[in-house]
Parts: C-alpha cells; sequence; structure tokens
C-alpha cells in the first residue's frame, strides 16, 4: 500500500470512528491487503447524481461516515441558498441493506443543521420522494438506494426544490460543498432531532391520487377490470404502492409474483435485481404463463424502472425492450389525449437522445412537440422546468426502462408506469387485440425501428485513456461510411455542433455540453457513443429502421433477419468486436 493509502487507514484508526469499523481495518490488514487497499485508494466521488459505491468501511465505500459527510455538505449549501428561511427536505430508502440506517442517519445530520426533515416511516418508492418533494413544497430531498445495482452497493441520491435531481448550478456547487468536509468531526451527526416529522399513509395518498388522475380510459377499466395481470416488485419498494394503485384503477385480477413479494436487500432469488434483465423476469414468466395471464409486469428495487412482457401472437411471451414499452406508453398518451378531447395546442412530449427516434416520428404525425435532451431524467425534468410556463408536458421517457407520465413529479416512475401499461393491456383487449399487434401496427405505420446496446469495458490502468483515444478519434477523424451507407451527420454533444459530412454546414447543439457522439446514417440507422464518467466503459446504441407493409411482413423471419444483420455489420465495420 502506498503512503496516500496508509494515511487514510491511520486516520479511520485513530480518529472518531466506531469499533466496529476499527476492527474491520485490523482484520483486513491482516487477512485482505488488497481489499484495504480499495476501500481506503480514493474517496467515494459524490457526482452529479450524488454517492454510488459497495458497502464497507473505508473512504471509498459507502458507510454511515460517507453518508454523514456527503449529508452535511449538502447541508452547507441548502443552508447557504436559502439563509435565514425555513428549509425542509423529504428523505426516503429502498429495500436495501443498510439503507433504513443511512436514510436515519442523513435525517439527523439534516436536523442538527436545522433544516426541517420530512423521513418516511419506511421504505418507499424513489418516484413518491420526488412527488412529495414538490407536494410539501420542500427546497430538497435524499432517497438511499442504487438502484438495480447488485446486493453489495448503495448509494444516496439528493434532489432540488422541483422534485428533480440535481442539475447546473447545483449539481457541482454541492460536490464543491461535499469536497470541502475533510473529516467526521466536522459532521453534525446529532442534536436537531425535534426538526424530524415522520411520514407515510397521507403520503401514499396524495401521490395514489395524483397517479388515479392520470387515467384515461377509467371506463374501460371497469369493463375489463378482470385483465390478469401478474406483478413482481424483485424485492424491491414496488410492493408499498404498485397493489394499491392497481387496485384504486380499478383491477380486481392482479397476481403478485410471492416468491420475490418481500423486500429484502439480499435479492435472493436474482442476480442483479433488475427489469431490464430476463433471469430478473423469470419467475414473473414463469407464474404468468402458468396463469395464462394478460400482461407481466416488473418493478426494480426503488421501482423507478419498469420491465413489461406480453404474448405475441402465437401466445408466446415476449420481453419488451425500454425502446418497444417507450414506443407503446407515448403513443398511447398522444393518442388517448385526442381521442378524449383533452389534448392541448401546446403539449409536448420529451425523450433522451439515445432513445428510439420512432417516438419522434409518432408526435411529429400527432403535431405534438417532441423534445430531446441529454441522458438521464434530471434533464427530462429540467426541460418541463423551463417550459412550464408556455407549454405542456405530458410524458417523457428513456431506453433504460423509465417513463414519467404528467408532471406532478420530475423522476421516472415505474409506479405509476405499469398501472398505465395495464391500462393500455385493457384498452387493446377492449378492441380484441392485445398490446404486442398494437406495437406491430405502429411498426407498420411508423416503419419498424430496432434498437441494441453494447457496453465495452477497457480493463487495466489505461482503459481510461483508451477510451479518451477512441472517442478523439471519432470526434476529429469520423468515419465517412458506417456499413456501406454515407454518414450524413455527426452530432458532437461535448463541443455542441452538429456537422453535415456531406456539405459542410454546421449547427449549434442546444444542450449542456455531454460527451457523447452520433452518427446519423443516409440510410436511417444512428450510432451513438458514450463514455462513462467514472469507469472505464463505453456504450454504443445502434438504431436501424425499415418499412413494413403489413403485420403478416412482420411475422415472417426476413425482416428480422436483415436488421440484425445491419445491426451485426455496423459493429463489425467499427471495430467493435
Amino acid at each position: 500500500m502506498d503512503d496516500a493509502i496508509m494515511q487514510r487507514v491511520q486516520v479511520w484508526k485513530n480518529g472518531n470512528y466506531d469499533d466496529a469499523a476499527k476492527q474491520e481495518i485490523a482484520r483486513l490488514e491482516k487477512e485482505n491487503p488488497n481489499e484495504l487497499a480499495d476501500a481506503f485508494y480514493r474517496n467515494l466521488e459524490f457526482g452529479t447524481g450524488g454517492l454510488r459505491g459497495i458497502m464497507g468501511i473505508g473512504t471509498n465505500r459507502i458507510n454511515k461516515y460517507t453518508v454523514g459527510m456527503a449529508t452535511q455538505g449538502f447541508a452547507n449549501y441548502l443552508n447557504a441558498t436559502y439563509p435565514g428561511g425555513v428549509i425542509r427536505i423529504a428523505i426516503a430508502h429502498d429495500s436495501r441493506n443498510n439503507s433504513r440506517q443511512f436514510a436515519e442517519i442523513t435525517a439527523n445530520v439534516m436536523a442538527a443543521n436545522g433544516i426541517k426533515v420530512f423521513l418516511f416511516e419506511a421504505l418507499r418508492p424513489t418516484p413518491e420522494l420526488s412527488f412529495t418533494i414538490r407536494q410539501l413544497g420542500c427546497q430538497g430531498g435524499v432517497v438511499c438506494t442504487a438502484s438495480h445495482n447488485p446486493k453489495e452497493y448503495n448509494g444516496y441520491k439528493a434532489y432540488w426544490n422541483d422534485g428533480g435531481q440535481l442539475v447546473p448550478p447545483h449539481d457541482k456547487n454541492v460536490i464543491k460543498e461535499v469536497e470541502k468536509i475533510a473529516s467526521v468531526d466536522e459532521v453534525k451527526w446529532s442534536g436537531g432531532e425535534a426538526n424530524i416529522t415522520l411520514i407515510g399513509q397521507e403520503a401514499d395518498a396524495a401521490y395514489i391520487d395524483m397517479v388515479k388522475e392520470l387515467s384515461v380510459y377509467p371506463e374501460v377499466i371497469t369493463r375489463q377490470h378482470d385483465l390478469k395481470i401478474v406483478y413482481t416488485p424483485i424485492h424491491g419498494t414496488g410492493i408499498m404502492l404498485v397493489p394499491q394503485v392497481l387496485q384504486r384503477f380499478g383491477f380486481t385480477n392482479v397476481h403478485i409474483v410471492e416468491e420475490q413479494a418481500k423486500p429484502d436487500g439480499n435479492f435472493p432469488t436474482v442476480i442483479y435485481p433488475n427489469p431490464e434483465e430476463s433471469e430478473a423476469m423469470s419467475i414473473g414468466l414463469k407464474k404468468a404463463k402458468a396463469l395464462d395471464a394478460d400482461i407481466l409486469l416488473g418493478t426494480d428495487p426503488d421501482a423507478d424502472r419498469v420491465g413489461i412482457a406480453i404474448k405475441d401472437k402465437q401466445g408466446n411471451w415476449v420481453l419488451m425492450n425500454g425502446n418497444q414499452t417507450a414506443v407503446l406508453a407515448f403513443n398511447y398518451i398522444i393518442e388517448a389525449r385526442k381521442a378524449k378531447g383533452i389534448a392541448q395546442k401546446n403539449d409536448f412530449v420529451c425523450k433522451t437522445i439515445v432513445t428510439t427516434d420512432m417516438i419522434d416520428r409518432i408526435a411529429a404525425d400527432n403535431n405534438v412537440k417532441c423534445y430531446n435532451v441529454l441522458t438521464g431524467f434530471k434533464w427530462i425534468a429540467e426541460l418541463i422546468k423551463e417550459k412550464e410556463a408556455s407549454e405542456n408536458y405530458t410524458v417523457g421517457g428513456e431506453e433504460s426502462y423509465g417513463l414519467m407520465i404528467g408532471s406532478r413529479l420530475r423522476d421516472k416512475d415505474a409506479v405509476s408506469a405499469v398501472a398505465l401499461l395495464c391500462e393500455m393491456a385493457a384498452y387493446e383487449k377492449d378492441k380484441g387485440r392485445s398490446l404486442f399487434e398494437k406495437l406491430i401496427d405502429l411498426y407498420v405505420q411508423y416503419g419498424y425501428y430496432k434498437e441494441h446496446l453494447i457496453s465495452i469495458t477497457k480493463k487495466g490502468m489505461n482503459g481510461q485513456k483508451e477510451i479518451a483515444e477512441m472517442m478523439d478519434g471519432y470526434r476529429h477523424n469520423p468515419p465517412m461510411t458506417i456499413n456501406g451507407s454515407p454518414v450524413v451527420q455527426l452530432l458532437d454533444y461535448e463541443l455542441k455542433k452538429g456537422k453535415n459530412l456531406q456539405t459542410g454546414e454546421e449547427w449549434d447543439i442546444k444542450l449542456p455540453a455531454s460527451n457523447v457522439l452520433q452518427f446519423i446514417l443516409s440510410d436511417g440507422s444512428k450510432i451513438s457513443a458514450r463514455p462513462s464518467g467514472t469507469e472505464p466503459k463505453i456504450k454504443f446504441y445502434f438504431s436501424v429502421n425499415t418499412t413494413i407493409k403489413s403485420a403478416a411482413e412482420f411475422d415472417g423471419t426476413q425482416v428480422h433477419g436483415e436488421l440484425d444483420k445491419k445491426i451485426q455489420g455496423i459493429i463489425s465495420d467499427m471495430g467493435l468486436k
């Protein structure tokens, strides 16, 4: 171990840390010095979204000390931003191991800094926190969660007064304040307990009322109330609200996946508690098949992501990807609002730049504005704030299984998404068809869009450098053709410039700078390259499309094979295998 690591270890051994932490250090010194080095080789970074990391002792781990120091920095920023007034903050947590402890530490530190705290009495979905911040007029919020990460992880997401996660300038300013906290001795750990109010059922009732108002076709649910629904919370917080919301919508035939119903931070039935993973949905799928259900839905531990499975025309179960789910949801909201006569001329929808462009086509065909923002729901929240005086937000989403319906909260919400997806299934069943058939109809109308994602990790000390060089090459020496199709546009979100590579025309991209590159090909394909800011990892998103004339054409194998071949051709030509 180098001197810097040893110095950090000594601070913990000699400082105001509990005996359990000191004993664990002694054990690791003896049994696993490599793990000790990893636990102390750096300070866990408080990024623009907060903290996320493996739980354990050390400066590079999530523990009560790193959580307390982060909270002190956030509290200092809140007090500096709102001097002299009453500052209110809402705090929630998910089902992960230690989440309750971390939430209570966060509450105690905020309260000791004179901030009025509304702490949920038990675990709750992340979207309810976002809603409650707005409902109670809070200046900020915190949820202790690591979303869909494996069981070893936990985290800390910070929110601002609009119910959205931190965006500029607050994100960078909070980071600066957190980085100023050099010692646990600077943390006010206790002394403000009178400032803490426990909340629960009243907040739930307000949130459920809000979700119920999102229903567009309650009369259809009345007719199709016995739609056979299978739902799994994957050991997470969804169990607290999803069954209640489905009941409130009027659904009477809901089946919970019992093996995954109990909140459990060990996630005993899955490797990754993520509805994007087919393995996490497999137990639910088994139950759905056994019951011959109409729809299967699953939510991640903090209930902000939703995965669904529906039956194809042959009765085979198909797990929808995030783009397909978003296409169905966006189209339903747009079509239903129009059919019900509640659409407004200033309605808009919003998606991220790596989410399927099929949504742009649907919106354009319906004369609804579609905005594209950077990846992350905080940017959708920021756009709503920017437009709310003049335009009406209806739905937003991203390819990574996130939807946000209505503007009463400002983060992705799997609870309301489950309810609306079930309403959509009921609406189609009422017409004697399925959601799958609706999706095929949309492909016939707007084109068959197929997306694919690969993630490349460059291991070792030079990993980040290799990825930086890869991006530099694409940026300054872009390919003129990819897989035989000319590159028409290069969109550089870091330089905030778009360029037509054939005409030389340039234009400004009016979004915050982000290290993302997109290549638009003449055949309509789109490739996005997006490095991680914290790991030696780079994601490539591929979107290809073609026209199909009928549902029968989709049922054949040729069109699928052609698009798969096109994606593989792009991957091969770019040397990404």
